[in-house]
């Protein structure tokens, strides 16, 4: 009689599940910071909720719990921002950026947590590339890590580039942030010419990888943000990436592209260009797929497996799941198992 088969192999997709983990934490992007007008305010849906999002009149960013702390009204149905606060519309309550009480206009005594805490969440905020960003946590806690200096998007000269694009996923930050190290895909659903070398290493929430011995050479920030830079033909191309996890089971794909400042006409531009078109598989004479017609019929269809079967050339997954583990601090040992 043969050898008993592995019963575990067979059937374990039955119980795999799609996106098993919770919002990780990180540094995200909300918006662009031109599309938010002092004293104006608005809701989004972000982190598996809906949040106000709202700009104080000197111009400072804010976004809270949508639900006042008082009698539950939705302070973004009919609420306002009065000067460096928030306003519930139902009986005036006002908070300020951090979530601190500030005013209760009728009130003589005062729930005494009100002067000892915020009692509104609200999420730290800061502006940066021109884009608004927020700090999550599940547990409330400050941010661990600062946002990086990028010159390609930062600096008033040497650089340009207005492209841009937003596409949305159903799938977890974590599924498409994975496919930074799984570079055998690049071959076999991209169609690229090789599966290039990878190398990879980690510093606390940063992760630094290098694909093709200096090809492209990227930097993560946490699950967030994502500095992407491709260098061919003499010239250095930059991607930068920073996905929205909506809910847990969907994200939005954010990114700019940017390259150095050549003169019009040079062959430096041309070059430049191209490898834009490139990351995103638009580039003229390329038979390679770019990642909106393919990657997305798999992550918007596969279910994570927490115990894959790897072979050599698949890439540091194991490592990098490893390292991504540390953004799921109120996970229980359970759902960290998963990962």
């Amino acid at each position: 009689m043969g050898d008993q088969i592995n019963l575990k192999v067979l059937l374990e997709s039955q119980t795999l599940e799609r996106c098993p983990f919770p919002i990780p934490t990180g540094w995200y992007f909300v918006d662009y910071a031109d599309t938010l007008k002092a004293g104006e305010m608005r809701n989004v849906t972000l982190f598996g909720q809906e949040w106000v999002l709202f700009r104080t009149e000197s111009g400072k960013p804010g976004m809270s719990d949508p639900y006042c702390p008082h009698l539950g009204a939705h302070m973004g149905h009919g609420g306002k921002v009065c000067g460096e606060h928030i306003r519930c519309p139902f009986h005036h309550w006002e908070y300020d950026t951090a979530g601190w009480c500030k005013n209760i206009p009728y009130a003589k005594v005062t729930p005494p947590i009100v002067k000892k805490q915020a009692i509104l969440r609200t999420l730290p905020m800061v502006e940066k590339y021109g884009m608004m960003w927020a700090w999550y946590h599940p547990l409330c806690e400050a941010p661990s890590f600062e946002l990086p200096y990028i010159p390609e998007i930062e600096d008033a000269t040497g650089y340009t580039g207005s492209r841009r694009g937003s596409w949305t996923a159903d799938t977890c930050i974590q599924e498409i942030a994975e496919n930074g190290v799984d570079v055998a895909h690049l071959k076999f659903l991209h169609g690229a010419p090789g599966i290039p070398p990878v190398s990879a290493s980690y510093d606390g929430p940063v992760m630094k990888l290098d694909i093709g011995q200096g090809y492209i050479v990227g930097t993560a920030y946490g699950p967030g943000l994502n500095v992407m830079r491709f260098n061919q033909h003499g010239i250095t191309a930059t991607m930068i990436s920073y996905t929205q996890p909506i809910s847990a089971e969907q994200s939005r794909m954010n990114m700019s592209f940017r390259h150095v400042d050549y003169a019009e006409g040079t062959p430096e531009l041309h070059a430049s260009k191209k490898v834009i078109d490139h990351m995103i598989g638009a580039a003229e004479g390329e038979e390679s797929a770019g990642f909106e017609s393919v990657d997305f019929i798999v992550w918007n269809n596969k279910k994570y497996r927490p115990n894959p079967l790897l072979c050599d050339g698949d890439g540091p997954v194991l490592q990098f799941r490893k390292w991504f583990k540390q953004f799921y601090p109120a996970a229980d040992a359970a759902t960290l198992a998963k990962i």
